[in-house]
């Protein structure tokens, strides 16, 4: 009896960890919106069924909003799923986003950029994190091509379109 019960729960790791590889990485939200489609729930009465706000549950599945663990437990339940699945995708992508982030160079390549776009500062010691905003609307009103692909590349392209959107909205 003992030895079926360390049997299962071997196969059941396996199996497990089997499954989670494939999702590891996933935002909980993309495996969220998989299972309410799949059980053809609407978002908007699903997030009222577990007392949550709706628009909490759409800024989930759009990834704009992180899980917490109390309403992956309510969602857990609600869908039946296993307790602290919804967590552990969100600690994975929280270790995928940070070693993104590790990975990504400090800086630009600064051969892209004409010393001139920069006339007002030293260009090897720009904090490119903390001046993030204004660099990127710099780049945009007084840049070239080159630049602004330089530039998109190493911010991204959400980044950059975030900054100029807020720019416009300020002008």
């Amino acid at each position: 009896m003992l030895a079926q019960k360390y049997i299962n729960k071997i196969v059941y790791f396996h199996v497990v960890k089997k499954d989670l590889d494939i999702v590891k990485g996933l935002h909980p939200g993309v495996v969220l919106e998989r299972e309410l489609k799949k059980r053809k729930l609407a978002q908007g009465p699903f997030a009222l069924s577990i007392q949550e706000f709706p628009q909490t549950i759409s800024a989930i599945i759009k990834g704009r909003r992180n899980m917490n663990t109390s309403l992956a437990l309510r969602i857990e339940e609600q869908l039946g799923l296993e307790e602290g699945f919804l967590m552990t995708l969100q600690i994975f992508y929280e270790i995928k986003q940070e070693k993104e982030k590790q990975s990504a160079p400090r800086q630009p390549d600064l051969s892209q950029l004409r010393p001139a776009l920069f006339w007002d500062t030293r260009i090897e010691r720009i904090d490119w994190q903390r001046q993030q905003r204004a660099i990127i609307e710099r780049v945009w009103e007084r840049g070239n091509e080159q630049e602004k692909n330089e530039i998109t590349r190493f911010y991204g392209q959400r980044t950059i379109d975030r900054v100029l959107e807020r720019h416009k909205n300020n002008s």
